[in-house]
């Protein structure tokens, strides 16, 4: 296809369509900029042409092989180079790998192919790093709950069972003595997101690690031609239970040392990471951070709002800046706190909520947002999507922050009655 002739004004290619994603470019990018591809399957599942047009920055879709993880590489093959294109972006975790390959393919700067595929497979990465002076939980892959039994029973009685392909916390456990492992086995095989991939974005496969206890933090980092450029550090909390699902993130964590940058720094290095944004989540063991995980995207859960609240700077401004070859324009340190915290209920279907209104009211709060209405299901949180509302605050601080989002978080009440 001749892109040139349909699509004369687009100047970044997004692969893999991303509401939010495409709301921030929205606010950066001047309308009919940006070119969408996306799975033919996926594109007719969702209707993505037709909520393109909620979209002013959206030049056009194009249905392309995106996800497409074994034949990256020839994703060029299927369109062609626009004349004025700046930059490729991931509009998911399922279309970094192609994202970085199309962009190589035309010159542009990306993260690298290579690295970018370590950051997309969980237990590449800790293969990748493994003697590169990144620290991280013992850990082995498996194929059945016979190896994950064995591997629980080497290390206390605990460990932490996850699928390599997924994201937003999708079928991975924390599992201890009492639990049964060949139905946790069945949770994770059967859990997926067949509303954001396709078959083509790899293959199933399982991690069992070494359960670590102590502070989660995720880092941050905009890496341009292969040096930290701004890096920031976010606290996170989890709901309690089997699934560590993201209950809460403050900016800036607590932290903010050398050894934390240090251990980033290791890690850019350890993948040969270019140019692009890295999200990795780490756990303080004994003061020393270990890797849980990483991914080259941006980060979801409202972090670049928080980032954007908290140090007056514009992470995806940030992001565009490294991927179009420049240095990023980023404030150094933070200037106030913001915190999110998402909502709890009891599982079951919404009667009622109260206090809605009051809590906007309340100090610090910037914005209430509530998907579950009367008359819907409220399900266990099992994963990012099963959550159903959230509360942004600032505050002078990151502590003051935190409190302003638990305040307003805890003055909505979801009143929920028995599933039918």
């Amino acid at each position: 296809m001749n892109t040139d002739m349909e699509f004369p004004e687009v100047t970044h290619v997004v692969l893999g369509f991303s509401i939010g994603l495409l709301n921030q470019l929205d606010r950066v990018l001047p309308a009919g900029s940006v070119l969408v591809l996306e799975e033919p399957a996926l594109c007719a599942a969702r209707d993505v042409a037709q909520q393109l047009t909620g979209f002013g920055c959206a030049a056009g879709l194009v249905e392309a092989p995106v996800q497409d993880t074994a034949n990256a590489a020839r994703l060029a093959e299927h369109i062609e180079r626009p004349a004025t294109v700046r930059a490729v972006l991931p509009g998911l975790e399922y279309t970094v790998v192609q994202a970085a390959e199309l962009a190589a393919a035309w010159g542009l700067p990306n993260g690298g192919p290579r690295a970018v595929r370590a950051f997309r497979d969980k237990s590449l990465l800790r293969e990748t790093v493994r003697r590169q002076g990144v620290e991280q939980p013992d850990w082995q892959r498996v194929d059945g709950p016979q190896d994950v039994a064995r591997f629980r029973d080497g290390h206390g009685g605990e460990c932490v069972l996850k699928p390599t392909h997924l994201e937003g916390s999708a079928g991975i456990q924390l599992l201890g003595p009492q639990d049964d492992i060949d139905e946790a086995w069945k949770r994770t095989e059967a859990a997926d997101e067949v509303h954001l991939r396709t078959a083509q974005a790899g293959r199933p496969g399982y991690v069992v690690e070494e359960w670590l206890h102590g502070p989660e933090f995720s880092i941050e980092a905009l890496v341009y031609e292969g040096g930290i450029a701004f890096l920031n550090t976010t606290e996170t909390q989890l709901f309690p239970g089997r699934h560590p699902v993201e209950r809460g993130h403050i900016v800036p964590a607590p932290v903010q040392d050398a050894a934390m940058e240090q251990a980033m720094r290791r890690l850019v290095a350890a993948t040969g990471f270019r140019s692009g944004i890295l999200h990795a989540e780490w756990i303080l063991r004994d003061g020393e951070p270990h890797l849980l995980e990483c991914a080259a995207r941006l980060p979801g859960d409202y972090i670049p709002f928080l980032i954007a609240l908290a140090y007056d700077s514009d992470l995806i401004r940030g992001f565009l800046d490294v991927l179009e070859g420049r240095p990023p324009t980023m404030a150094k340190a933070p200037v106030r706190g913001a915190a999110v915290r998402f909502l709890d209920a009891a599982p079951g279907i919404v009667r009622e909520v109260r206090g809605l209104d009051a809590a906007r009211t309340l100090p610090g709060v910037v914005d209430i947002w509530l998907f579950a209405e009367p008359g819907h299901s409220v399900e266990p949180v099992t994963n990012s999507w099963s959550r159903f509302g959230e509360v942004v605050a600032v505050g002078a601080d990151r502590a003051e922050a935190a409190a302003n989002a638990l305040a307003a978080a805890t003055a909505v009440e979801i009143v929920t009655g028995p599933l039918p």
